[in-house]
């Protein structure tokens, strides 16, 4: 009985942690628009790109506008096998072709970008995905925020679902909404850092010129952000520009997509929690404590399918031995996340998810399972493109 009772006194946690950010993302009084006026200091954008030419140019044509006269934008062209190199290069961006199989992934392009930069370093590097669009005044938004915070800026990024979406795309569609943009609101508005999101991302110069970038892990910005937190510059948040990219068109694509975040992501839980809760602890620092809470919190199909069993198991057990403490509370578990979702739905995702499909979300439910048995056939290494062509 005891041992149930903890196990789902547990899982209550990352559930309690989503119903906090979520009240807090709905409340009155969150950070004001950045003035995006003009700031000192140079600015090098730069896209990691791995067999991107058929996308890559309408986010060129997004940024070069942008520039300023002393600004750059470069284009790493890693481990390519097509002409992105050629079409970067025909759109005003600077190449650097990078070439070694044994070490692809997003995060050594990234590294060897800084690495270039060393011996011009710029005052902010922006990193920028291939396949992303930006608003008008992007560069501008965030490099004022940056300037006057003096760490790492998150953009928001948000993924939308291709026209016309399916059920299956518009559930997608508002997870995205609940992660990226809901719970970092919430935590913005309690005064706390954030999770960096692999894209929209901005930094001083001092901060990303020792960053441990290398890597080839599948979510290296996460990684990033919570390595950051932990030598002393957490990420801070800005709602007012975004940057935008499109859910794989495919179903094989999504699905790929899907399993490479929760990969990642569970990875990060059994890595990076302990690390934050004991330096935490030891620093005292609520910072790093708001972000190992906010790691904790799963995938949302993963979250609810959690709750959903907790409460299973939970009853079954009070119904054999009379004890309903663990049903009592594997039902409160539930019922805050339900709330948590209703209330992050009515404010920030009646748009993506119309009423008449919220009760989609169940249906997903088994779709989800496939997935998280395929993550038992191995990790994903590799930075592999996004499929996103268009299914006939």
């Amino acid at each position: 009985m005891v041992f149930l009772t903890l196990i789902i006194g547990l899982a209550l946690i990352p559930t309690l942690t989503l119903f906090v950010e979520v009240l807090a993302a709905i409340a009155p009084g969150h950070e004001p628009a950045s003035d995006g006026g003009l700031v000192a200091g140079t600015v090098a954008v730069v896209i990691p790109a791995h067999n991107e030419s058929a996308g890559i140019v309408p986010t060129l044509r997004d940024i070069v506008p942008q520039l300023r006269e002393r600004d750059r934008l470069i284009v790493v062209a890693d481990n390519c096998s097509d002409d992105t190199a050629a079409v970067a290069a025909a759109h005003g961006a600077q190449i650097l072709v990078r070439n070694e199989p044994d070490k692809r992934g997003k995060g050594y392009a990234m590294a060897w970008a800084v690495g270039h930069l060393a011996n011009d370093p710029p005052d902010f590097v922006l990193f920028v995905d291939a396949d992303c669009r930006l608003q008008s005044d992007f560069v501008t938004g965030v490099l004022s925020h940056c300037s006057q915070r003096a760490r790492p800026v998150q953009a928001l990024y948000l993924m939308t679902a291709p026209e016309p979406p399916s059920d299956s795309q518009s559930v997608a569609e508002f997870a995205w909404r609940l992660k990226n943009w809901v719970r970092p609101l919430g935590l913005t508005f309690l005064g706390r850092p954030v999770q960096l999101m692999g894209t929209g991302m901005m930094f001083p110069w001092s901060v990303i010129r020792s960053a441990p970038l290398a890597s080839g892990n599948i979510v290296e910005d996460l990684k990033l952000g919570l390595d950051l937190a932990l030598s002393g510059s957490p990420a801070c948040f800005l709602s007012s520009v975004r940057v935008t990219s499109e859910f794989a068109a495919t179903e094989r694509g999504a699905e790929t997509q899907r399993q490479r975040w929760v990969q990642g992501h569970l990875a990060m839980i059994a890595d990076y929690v302990p690390r934050l809760l004991a330096t935490a602890l030891v620093r005292g620092n609520v910072d790093l404590l708001a972000l190992a809470l906010d790691l904790l919190v799963p995938p949302l199909s993963l979250l609810v399918m959690i709750a959903g069993g907790a409460l299973v198991v939970a009853t079954a057990f009070g119904l054999l031995t009379g004890d309903p403490l663990p049903a009592a509370l594997a039902f409160l578990n539930l019922v805050l996340l339900a709330v948590s979702i209703m209330l992050a739905w009515s404010r920030f995702g009646r748009d993506v998810l119309p009423g008449g499909k919220v009760l989609s979300v169940m249906s997903q439910i088994p779709q989800r399972l496939r997935l998280f048995r395929g993550l038992a056939r191995g990790r994903a290494s590799e930075w592999v493109r996004t499929d996103r062509q268009k299914p006939e």
